[in-house]
């Protein structure tokens, strides 16, 4: 009798840079509207209820708009290994946490000054929104400090957190879409269900990501660093 040698199974990978493209494909949402609000503002388009804010105080969504879509993009670059792996990360993380602070921080401001329209608000939004301004500018104040100690773990952890929280209006668009579709324009209270819907799946996930990310760092045996680097 011969046994047979048994052959090492290949390892399948993920194409590194299927979650990347997938982030930047979703922000592209947002930042479309952005873009088009940037438009309106430096080419003189007609002031309305819904856009008169903005004209009366252009500042803060300006910045909101620039920190957001630099967060976004640069952000989701982080995701992909073989970058997490080289300087330009860390290079790339200077430029990325003050813009994520410029997105939640202008985000709170125009929560609490802008005078919203009832078309983009309901009970209890705005309560949602300075919860969750505070929570995304709060985690990356603590992933700055932990890699400042050099805890790798926990400035990744924070930083897909605050991430999340960031990315929410390019899933609120999926979220929306299909009710919109199904149901027609959601009254109040079902925006802000929906609104909220958006950004509390992201919280899931990254809470999933950072789990896994845990686990195959402690099973592999592989630093915190190198653990840190691989999404799932």
């Amino acid at each position: 009798m011969t046994t047979a040698t048994a052959r090492p199974r290949a390892i399948r990978r993920r194409p590194e840079w299927l979650v990347p493209a997938g982030l930047i494909a979703l922000s592209l949402v947002p930042i479309a509207a952005g873009s088009a609000r940037l438009t309106q503002l430096t080419t003189g388009a007609a002031v309305t209820a819904e856009n008169a804010r903005f004209f009366d105080s252009p500042i803060p969504v300006v910045a909101h708009i620039i920190g957001s879509s630099v967060f976004l993009v640069l952000g989701a670059l982080q995701f992909a290994p073989s970058l997490r792996r080289r300087r330009w990360h860390r290079s790339a993380g200077r430029i990325v946490a003050p813009a994520g602070l410029v997105s939640a921080l202008s985000a709170l401001w125009m929560t609490v000054v802008y005078d919203m329209p009832a078309s983009v608000t309901g009970p209890g939004l705005a309560a949602v929104r300075i919860a969750l301004g505070t929570a995304m500018a709060g985690a990356i104040v603590i992933a700055f400090i932990a890699i400042g100690r050099g805890d790798v773990r926990t400035h990744s952890a924070w930083m897909t957190r605050a991430y999340a929280i960031g990315m929410g209006a390019g899933t609120q668009v999926l979220v929306f879409l299909p009710y919109t579709l199904l149901v027609g324009t959601p009254r109040p209270l079902t925006h802000t269900l929906l609104m909220t819907a958006g950004w509390a799946i992201n919280l899931v996930i990254a809470e999933v990501v950072i789990r896994r990310r845990a686990k195959a760092g402690r099973r592999s045996g592989t630093p915190v660093a190198a653990a840190g680097a691989h999404l799932s």
